[in-house]
């Protein structure tokens, strides 16, 4: 055992069961008022708070119509197809074999990459927001060092407001380091009052909405 894992196994121990205290204590809790946006139908929601936020947003593909749904969004905006993707299991399901030509590094992002791949823990349909998650498998890098993002969200991943994000994420188990919490590409209006994108991270953010319900090859138009 290294001296970081003593340190960790000595600070749990010490804790006992607080999170489970602090679970017990979050479940009994009264929820303050939620926004009237986070009720209702949440793709649609979602998909139009994305859009206004300056996302590009797909209609809902098959997993099988990923690949093509990236190529093809590549080649609209005059992008490379070596992407930078997430070592995340999650990206194994796709069937990139069908798309030779895409290249996916899986590994965190560097100062040359110019687009990103990454799956997302969760969709808010209250704001058009995106909840990534931190971890070995999942370097936070490739949220926001490259000028273009591709988000991949499930849309059995996509929750109403920002309460039944936390709540989903606590039912998951151990929590991560970091929670991003992405809305829109990056913008920043501090120098002189001029909208400038790519601010603080990337320009561009395209998310495929991902149905598992939808027949192979299914490209939502």
């Amino acid at each position: 055992m290294s001296a970081r894992d003593a340190i960790m196994a000595r600070i749990k121990a010490a804790t006992g069961g607080a999170r489970e205290e602090a679970t017990a204590w979050l479940s009994l809790r009264q929820q303050g008022p939620r926004p009237t946006r986070a009720d209702g139908e949440r793709l649609a929601r979602f998909t139009a708070e994305a859009r206004a936020a300056g996302c590009t947003v797909s209609e809902p593909v098959s997993p099988e119509a990923v690949p093509a749904a990236i190529a093809a969004w590549l080649a609209a905006e005059n992008l490379p197809a070596r992407l930078a993707a997430s070592p995340d299991p999650a990206l194994d399901r796709y069937p990139w074999s069908r798309r030779p030509l895409l290249t996916l590094e899986r590994r965190r992002a560097a100062p040359g990459d110019r687009v990103s791949l990454t799956p997302c823990f969760a969709g808010i349909a209250e704001t058009g927001t995106l909840a990534m998650l931190s971890g070995p498998e999942r370097p936070v890098t490739l949220n926001f060092l490259p000028e273009a993002h591709i988000a991949l969200v499930c849309t059995r991943d996509l929750v109403g407001a920002y309460e039944e994000l936390w709540a989903r994420l606590r039912a998951a188990g151990e929590a991560p380091r970091t929670v991003n919490l992405i809305t829109g590409p990056s913008r920043s209006a501090d120098i002189g009052q001029e909208l400038r994108l790519g601010a603080h991270g990337p320009r561009q953010l395209y998310i495929v909405l991902v149905d598992d319900g939808l027949p192979e090859g299914a490209d939502g138009g």
